[in-house]
């Protein structure tokens, strides 16, 4: 669907702008808490975000293999633990959906 703007030119819709790897839930609340925090342990996104292991280690997979986050592995003390890093490029397509989402709740608002 095309929109006109105020200069007379076409435009696409803005949910055309909506990144697939990003505006899924699980993925979305992954990046904002990691664009909170900085940093987090697979524990704390496990726990926070209500998903299961095997959900959260596949989610990671699609954002870093999208180069989105970092995922290190390492040990506090002798126990394993997985951390999770924002990358520049995650807070740019975060920044943008959050951008699109602005942009399609202002056309559902009448603004």
């Amino acid at each position: 669907m095309q929109a006109t703007n105020a200069s007379g030119r076409d435009e696409p819709h803005p949910t055309s702008r909506l990144d697939d790897v990003v505006h899924q839930k699980a993925r979305l609340g992954i990046l904002v808490v990691l664009a909170e925090a900085e940093r987090a342990d697979f524990t704390y996104l496990k726990s926070n975000l209500g998903l299961t292991d095997g959900n959260l280690g596949r989610h990671l997979e699609v954002l870093a293999g999208s180069g989105l986050v970092h995922v290190e592995k390492g040990y506090a003390g002798r126990r394993p633990r997985t951390w999770v890093t924002i990358t520049r490029a995650g807070r740019h397509a975060l920044a943008e959906e959050m951008a699109a989402i602005r942009e399609l709740l202002r056309r559902f608002e009448g603004g």
